[in-house]
């Protein structure tokens, strides 16, 4: 049974100081607990090592949809199955609402216990406040990425016509 994590939370930032910073993988271990490394593989393609309640994984993923101060969506090639998306939406001049969105499948007695106390659903609260923290304190990214992913049709559907 699949589980579904939805959280947002308000930046003092601009909506590109945020998505320009979220771009930036290999940052992830400064605000996200439980998140040990990311190493970048590509553009669109990521290693992560975690640990959570004494677990430890590792995972390849993958950004499936990418558009510069939007969203970027991505979903493990490798290990857990897991997916997400991360929107970024322009309140003002100076912040922005960032929104996190998490579908995954506990694997193992611990990660369904977990799932049944809500505990990702909390993770994901704390990693958010810890980005707001960790963005607003420095006012400025730590570097960028604004390539565009377009997300590949799914099956069944039509893909888009060429440009």
């Amino acid at each position: 049974m699949s589980t579904n994590v939805l959280e947002s939370i308000d930046v003092e930032v601009p909506v590109s100081t945020a998505y320009n910073q979220w771009t930036q993988f290999e940052s992830f271990p400064r605000f996200m607990g439980g998140v040990e490394r990311i190493e970048q593989l590509d553009d669109t393609r990521t290693h992560w090592v975690t640990k959570i309640a004494g677990v430890q994984r590792e995972f390849d993923a993958e950004v499936t949809e990418q558009h510069p101060d939007e969203r970027v969506a991505w979903k493990s090639v490798t290990g857990p199955q897991q997916a997400g998306a991360v929107t970024f939406h322009r309140i003002d001049e100076t912040h922005t609402r960032v929104t996190l969105q998490l579908d995954f499948e506990p694997e193992g007695v611990v990660e369904k216990a977990g799932d049944a106390l809500g505990i990702v659903g909390k993770q994901a609260k704390g990693d958010l406040s810890r980005f707001k923290e960790f963005i607003e304190s420095r006012g400025a990214e730590e570097g960028a990425w604004r390539g565009d992913v377009n997300r590949a049709p799914q099956q069944g559907e039509t893909p888009p016509p060429p440009a």
